[in-house]
């Protein structure tokens, strides 16, 4: 496979000519494992951070993109930032740990990292040339946010191509940091219409100076959550498990690009847990190869991702985005959280950092609740999942969803309607245990997208369904470590 998986220098005149734009703007990056590893970072990156706002277009921000940040983002957490959310809330014994991705610098949402993860392979191998390329980022959500902002810190020009019905706040942070308006995209449609987005990178790319990043198919993507997201999430779970009676039952992520759910990949193989996949319930493409539209932003449908490793994956989760946006609400306006404080006894600490949860969280969220009934779970299981983003990207969506949901007038009753149908009343309806067979489905509903539309080859496709496939992807982390410190040394040579 060759989608965004080079592991050598390619084009030495381009790969020169990067060195020196990098020197000029004396720039260095990060490797793979410092990411995954904040504290084994060289001992001058504190001192070079210390003044840099998490939210500028700092490149030294770079040090930045990983799970450690703690609540300020200018200092490192011993244990990534997370919140266990207690059975008053959540309605089941089984302890729920949301960990948070709004602790990333610059786009608040943990989307920089997969960013970083694509683009970096190419610079290092002189495939991406800052000086002449522009990096154009298809997404539904924040990953075409954190492409924009890792390629402005490096100073290069970029494209973000998104769904015209993407929440506004998107739209005004997209419209701050790239160079020019007429590098933001907009494609017909809201979440479910990425067909779209692929047909306007497909125009992009007639232009030789255009490189698309697809996280959809750019296998950096999946390699850099599996080696930097599985281990910030071993972390958390050991610190949760601190008398090691706790057994961890399952990774759950909506499935977007799928590339974090390759940190489901990494806790399989840790400590044999579930992958659980969760899709909106209005577009139930894994479910049932169902269509529609939704509002759950930021997790994409109507078609298999190529880098989802679908036969590795055990359940498959509908959520409704009446539940998200109703939580929403609930979660972010005063009345809620006085009725939550009033029905469930949580402090404002605990109902602070429901701020945390943007859309698609708040479905992990319900769909860790639905795992956790489906399997019965006690108060010896844990189910770990992540929050992408915060409550900040959704704040014209919560006015919407009021609006829509209850007449404009969010009140105590509606506050109960929320919290009793969406939270303690989430069942078990619409959870997929899934067979081989239903993993086969599920993965020959990929042949429609990437062979038939995207061109790629049947061979590469079928390669996809060796289990060892996905693992010798892990291999080449070595080899962009070594990449990059080779170009880090020729930048400041």
């Amino acid at each position: 496979m060759t989608i965004g998986f080079e592991a050598a220098i390619v084009d030495p005149e381009t790969y020169r000519r990067t060195v020196e734009h990098f020197r000029k703007a004396s720039i260095r990056l990060p490797k793979i494992a410092e990411l995954a590893n904040p504290a084994d970072m060289p001992s001058d990156v504190a001192g070079v951070l210390a003044d840099a706002d998490p939210d500028a277009p700092d490149a030294r921000n770079l040090f930045r993109v990983h799970w450690h940040n703690d609540a300020s983002r200018r200092g490192l957490a011993e244990v990534p930032g997370h919140v266990e959310l207690p059975t008053a809330l959540t309605g089941v014994d089984a302890r729920i740990i949301v960990v948070f991705g709004n602790r990333f610098p610059m786009i608040r949402a943990h989307k920089v990292l997969p960013a970083y993860g694509c683009l970096v392979p190419r610079l290092v191998s002189g495939l991406f040339d800052p000086t002449r390329h522009r990096a154009v980022w298809p997404s539904t959500g924040n990953y075409c946010r954190g492409g924009v902002a890792i390629s402005r810190i490096l100073g290069c020009r970029s494209v973000a191509v998104l769904p015209e019905g993407m929440s506004r706040e998107r739209f005004q942070w997209l419209e701050q940091w790239v160079t020019n308006p007429d590098d933001i995209v907009r494609t017909f449609g809201t979440e479910s219409n990425v067909k779209e987005i692929y047909d306007a990178c497909h125009e992009l790319a007639k232009d030789a100076d255009n490189v698309i990043l697809n996280q959809f198919n750019e296998f950096g993507n999946y390699v850099i959550h599996r080696a930097v997201t599985g281990p910030a999430l071993e972390r958390v779970f050991d610190a949760a498990n601190d008398d090691s009676s706790l057994r961890l039952c399952a990774f759950v992520s909506a499935s977007g690009s799928a590339g974090t759910l390759a940190a489901g990949d990494y806790l399989k193989g840790t400590f044999g847990t579930d992958t659980c996949v969760v899709e909106a319930l209005e577009c139930p493409t894994l479910l049932c190869n169902g269509y529609g539209e939704h509002n759950i932003q930021g997790i994409g449908d109507k078609h298999i991702p190529f880098i989802h490793n679908v036969l590795n994956t055990d359940f498959a989760i509908g959520v409704s985005d009446a539940a998200s946006d109703a939580l929403n609400v609930l979660f972010n306006t005063a009345v809620g959280r006085a009725y939550l404080n009033r029905r469930t006894g949580l402090d404002d600490v605990t109902l602070d950092g429901l701020t945390n949860l943007g859309l698609s969280s708040i479905a992990n969220v319900i769909g860790a609740i639905k795992y956790a009934k489906y399997n019965a779970l006690t108060s010896s299981d844990a189910v770990i999942t992540v929050a992408t983003d915060g409550a900040e990207m959704y704040g014209t969506e919560l006015e919407k969803a009021t609006a829509r949901m209850f007449s404009g007038k969010f009140d105590e009753s509606a506050a109960a309607e929320a919290f009793g149908r969406y939270l303690l009343g989430a069942a078990t309806d619409h959870t997929s245990e899934l067979g081989r067979i239903d993993r086969e489905r599920m993965f020959n509903l990929g042949y429609y997208t990437w062979v038939e539309q995207q061109g790629v080859s049947l061979k590469d496709f079928d390669a996809r369904r060796d289990p060892a496939f996905w693992d010798r992807l892990m291999d080449v982390v070595p080899t962009w470590d070594e990449m990059i410190a080779e170009f880090n040394a020729s930048v400041e040579d």
